[in-house]
């Protein structure tokens, strides 16, 4: 696991917590202290992939993000996206396999933001609403097309469907059919 950490335009990718440190604290508008240091040692070590960023003064801050590439060029060219896990184990990315022509039963489930009117004030607010479907499609991608059709007809027009490629949206082939 490498860590890619950018401050305006200085970044780095680097190996270990400790490098990052280092990095960190060349930079003098940061300020390194031992709770920084501390929190950045509690990231690297946690199970979260998710990008943190950390607030320097009003709207300036540094990030660093966990990723798997080797290289900056390999971390800028997204080389080193983290795979979906198929049912045999084998790492398999996710495009591929919303695309993959399979004609057949889906279950999709999509988790969306549905506009409703809160009752009493006549005022609309976004609420999270999952929905799951079986449907006949031909792949990932068109059991998603499928699903955002129906609910399209269904619910007001200002309501949000997330992306295919997000992690709002999962499918699984059920089988073929007749």
């Amino acid at each position: 696991m490498n860590l890619y950490l950018r401050y305006f335009d200085s970044e780095v990718l680097v190996n270990n917590a400790d490098e990052a440190i280092a990095f960190l604290a060349g930079i003098d508008d940061i300020g390194m202290n031992p709770v920084l240091e501390k929190d950045i040692r509690d990231y690297v070590a946690s199970d979260v992939y998710y990008p943190k960023r950390y607030k320097i003064r009003p709207r300036v801050y540094f990030i660093i993000i966990k990723t798997e590439a080797n290289t900056m060029q390999d971390f800028k060219d997204k080389k080193a996206v983290r795979p979906a896990e198929s049912a045999n184990g084998k790492a398999v990315p996710v495009l591929l396999t919303l695309n993959e022509p399979h004609y057949g039963w889906y279950e999709g489930a999509i988790m969306f933001k549905r506009v409703q009117q809160v009752p009493g004030t006549g005022k609309f607010q976004y609420r999270d609403t999952n929905f799951v479907a079986r449907v006949k499609a031909a792949s990932g991608m068109d059991c998603y097309n499928r699903i955002v059709a129906h609910l399209s007809e269904r619910v007001d027009h200002r309501s949000q469907f997330p992306s295919a490629k997000g992690k709002n949206f999962k499918f699984t082939f059920l089988g073929k059919c007749k």
